[in-house]
């Protein structure tokens, strides 16, 4: 009986471990989906202009968390400035808990692939996103609402495969 046992167990850890491993774990189920973006009102990086929600772009559009500080940012950035090159959805950025002069020279080294960047420096607008790491990225209607979310760095498979399908959905619905 206890080899049963045994081996029942076992055959349990197999099949959580392989649910586990092809789950994806990138898109995530935020309680915000669905939901309008938090309010705010924060500085944009490289002017002494204010964001606010009326600044967001009346279309669909990525909202990108980044941070000079990243090594995963450095990746990912390959794939925004392809994504900003391809012209097919609108990229706007949040530089997270980072130091203005350090995110400026690191645009200045990678490119700047967004639009503007909202200069998040003590997080609250993350917070109230939900993020707990960079990068994170969010697939925003022309409604200010958010539709998905992706943890980690966004690669050109999520990008073509995931990312440009959802946003062709998000149109067939409007």
């Amino acid at each position: 009986m206890n080899n049963k046992l045994s081996l029942l167990v076992f055959s349990a850890f197999i099949l959580l471990l392989y649910v586990g491993l092809h789950n994806n774990s990138r898109i995530v189920q935020s309680p915000l989906i669905d939901k309008k973006l938090p309010e705010f009102n924060l500085p944009i990086l490289q002017s002494e202009s204010l964001a606010e929600m009326s600044t967001f772009p009346d279309d669909t559009f990525l909202l990108n968390v980044w941070a000079s500080w990243c090594v995963e940012c450095i990746r990912e950035h390959q794939v925004l400035n392809l994504i900003e090159n391809d012209k097919k959805v609108r990229l706007i950025g949040i530089n997270y808990k980072d130091l203005k002069t350090d995110a400026i020279g690191w645009l200045k080294i990678y490119g700047n692939p967004y639009e503007y960047n909202i200069y998040d420096k003590d997080g609250q607008l993350g917070i109230d996103l939900g993020v707990y790491g960079v990068p994170e990225t969010f697939l925003v209607d022309r409604n200010k609402v958010i539709r998905a979310k992706y943890i980690g760095v966004i690669n050109e498979d999520i990008y073509y495969n995931e990312i440009l399908p959802t946003i062709e959905k998000i149109k067939d619905d409007d």
